[in-house]
């Protein structure tokens, strides 16, 4: 299921600092309503901060970082101010090379960069489980810190910190948030955002 929905309109009194979020089931909201997904979330804590943002959640469940890059000549035709590459996700579900992956997401910076170059790009710290083996577990976490260094990203912490793991933060399946969780990682995701989302709305566009 693929997601590439505005989640918010245009605030009164100026245009918003619009934010594309290119993504997996995480950010489509597999299993929840899309007004609970955590991109909807995001928007009204931004709505109820009085920043004016426009959330656009593009979301497809099960897609690995190839995918995601397949996906980005079309989906960086849209303008947008930020870009949140939320992915690799999957590809550490199925113990893809994380060589593999940091060469797609960089490939993703690169094409955005091309199509918007005064956009932030900003990348996802993503895990993988535990159940692949240490050196596995540490050279994925690596991954996302070195492109985020080598192509002068700005890396957000991970946004299922206290999250993940939790029962009750998470849908059946033990990897989705429910509603609950998913409120909880948009504040993650938030507090990580805000800084660059003043600067940027502070700078005349």
């Amino acid at each position: 299921m693929e997601s590439s929905t505005a989640v918010g309109q245009t605030p009164p009194g100026g245009a918003p600092v619009r934010v594309l979020i290119l993504g997996t089931s995480l950010t489509a909201g597999l299993g929840v309503d899309p007004t609970e997904a955590y991109p909807a979330q995001l928007q009204r804590i931004a709505d109820s901060s009085g920043v004016k943002l426009a959330v656009q959640a593009a979301g497809l469940s099960g897609e690995t970082s190839a995918g995601a890059l397949r996906r980005a000549d079309w989906l960086f035709t849209q303008p947008f101010d930020v870009l949140v590459i939320e992915s690799g996700a999957n590809d550490g579900l199925r113990g893809l090379d994380p060589d593999s992956t940091a060469a797609n997401i960089r490939a993703i910076v690169a094409k955005a960069r091309a199509a918007r170059p005064r956009a932030a790009v900003m990348l996802a710290q993503m895990e993988a489980p535990t159940n692949l083996g240490a050196g596995y577990t540490r050279r994925f976490h690596a991954l996302f810190g070195a492109v985020a260094t080598r192509d002068q990203l700005t890396l957000l912490p991970f946004f299922l910190d206290g999250i993940a793991g939790v029962d009750s933060l998470n849908q059946d399946d033990g990897i989705h948030p429910n509603p609950t969780g998913a409120r909880r990682a948009a504040a993650n995701m938030w507090k990580a955002l805000r800084p660059t989302l003043d600067s940027i709305a502070a700078t005349p566009r």
